[in-house]
């Protein structure tokens, strides 16, 4: 009788070693899976200013291009256009998110 309720009593405690620690593995999957979201949002957010510094970037090389060559008038209406779709890629960003 001694056995077995020293066995018995052996198993419990294992149970309740094993019910804690799976408790502390949800919590540590669920810290990890908020963490990869706030990581996924940080990559999405980094990956549009990517994008908006380089259309920046073909905006200065327009207007560089476009400054050695001359006429002004021209050069306004390029950057406009320029302009004008950067408007467009950054609603159509906006719309996504």
């Amino acid at each position: 009788m001694f056995d077995f309720e020293t066995t018995l009593s052996g198993i419990d405690y294992k149970i309740r070693q094993l019910i804690e620690q799976n408790n502390r593995l949800k919590q540590d999957i669920a810290r990890l899976t908020e963490n990869n979201e706030e990581l996924t949002e940080k990559i999405k957010s980094q990956e549009n200013i990517i994008i908006d510094l380089k259309q920046e970037n073909e905006i200065i090389k327009l207007r560089n291009t476009l400054v050695q060559k001359g006429d002004s008038a021209e050069i306004k209406l390029k950057i406009n256009q320029m302009i004008r779709n950067i408007d467009k890629s950054l609603m159509l960003l906006t719309k996504v998110d």
